[in-house]
């Protein structure tokens, strides 16, 4: 080796945990402070320790709590907001259908809810209703969530 290009070479460096020496080892410092080592770890000691730094823990739980609140707030919105008394011009048709459903006295969304509750040739049957604003129904029907 070439002298005084490498580091000071300590044997018998020192491994403190806790501010307890648990072994020693070679090392470039003289004294390594860890929080975890194989005596503490729980993968090795089968016993489970939280290294909570500064409250993350606790701030990630009152994070999680919260989030669940509000998912419960928004299913609770969405339940009690359907849309099932929304005029049928509200459900952007196009001019013939809504004319069509209108005619047929079929003027909120929960009337054409009940139409499609009895089968498909229901709404089929009514005059000016075809298979596009079938599909345009459906499809307004299941973006409201009203409809699998």
């Amino acid at each position: 080796m070439k002298q005084d290009i490498h580091p000071k070479w300590y044997p018998d460096a020192k491994v403190v945990v806790d501010g307890e020496v648990v072994m020693t080892v070679g090392s470039t410092q003289p004294e390594i402070r860890v929080e975890i080592w194989s005596g503490t770890h729980p993968f090795y000691t089968g016993t489970q320790r939280l290294v909570d730094t500064e409250g993350q823990v606790d701030r990630f739980m009152r994070r999680l709590q919260k989030r669940q609140e509000m998912v419960k707030q928004e299913e609770e919105v969405k339940e009690t907001a359907k849309p099932v008394n929304l005029e049928v011009d509200g459900m952007d048709l196009g001019t013939r259908a809504t004319k069509a459903l209108k005619e047929a006295d079929v003027t909120t969304v929960g009337d054409v809810l009940e139409l499609l509750n009895q089968g498909e040739d229901a709404l089929l049957a009514l005059p000016g209703i075809g298979q596009k604003a079938l599909i345009d129904i459906k499809r307004f029907l299941r973006a409201e969530g009203l409809i699998d």
